[in-house]
């Protein structure tokens, strides 16, 4: 492989684990949350308030957004490290391990990026459907009416699938180049 296409590689893996990084960190934090907090005042009408099944999807999705862009970090971590090794046998000690030197097939690259990029996504999407039962809880359900939870939840799921799209795309496009 080449130099540049090799560090693109290199700087694109890198970019989709400090990404998924500051997300984990993210949804780590919002399972160590108490969502049913007793102090909540922000919804007064007790028709609108959240019910058991909330908080446990709340927390449902919490773990497969954490579980997805784990899974991604690692994939992309994984072909960081194929490259390297492809690249280079300063890594090594000089004849014990020679044979561990891998040339990286293009094809199997593009395959996990798009693999790594799929977890990113679903971990974004199980993000986003937390944050919509976050909204519920502490602003009401959606099922009451609540203009202040449809204020809160509709620009996170018009926002967020349009930016996975676009993601989605740009990836689509780097796998078929």
């Amino acid at each position: 492989m080449s130099s540049s296409f090799t560090s693109l590689h290199i700087t694109a893996l890198d970019s989709i684990v400090n990404v998924n990084s500051l997300f984990t960190l993210a949804v780590f934090i919002g399972l160590t949350w108490n969502p049913n907090d007793s102090e909540n005042n922000l919804n007064s009408d007790p028709a609108c308030a959240p019910t058991s099944a909330i908080a446990e999807n709340l927390i449902a999705f919490h773990v497969y957004s954490f579980s997805s862009f784990l899974f991604s970090s690692l994939v992309a971590l994984a072909l960081k490290q194929a490259i390297r090794l492809s690249r280079t046998t300063s890594f090594h000690y000089p004849a014990a391990v020679e044979h561990l030197v891998a040339h990286v097939n293009r094809s199997s690259l593009r395959v996990g990026m798009l693999v790594s990029a799929v977890g990113s996504v679903f971990g974004c999407s199980f993000l986003m459907l937390a944050l919509v039962n976050v909204a519920q809880i502490k602003l009401g359900t959606l099922a009451c009416g609540s203009s202040h939870t449809y204020a809160a939840v509709v620009p996170l799921l018009i926002l967020v699938p349009i930016a996975l799209l676009i993601y989605a795309s740009l990836v689509l496009y780097a796998f078929t180049r």
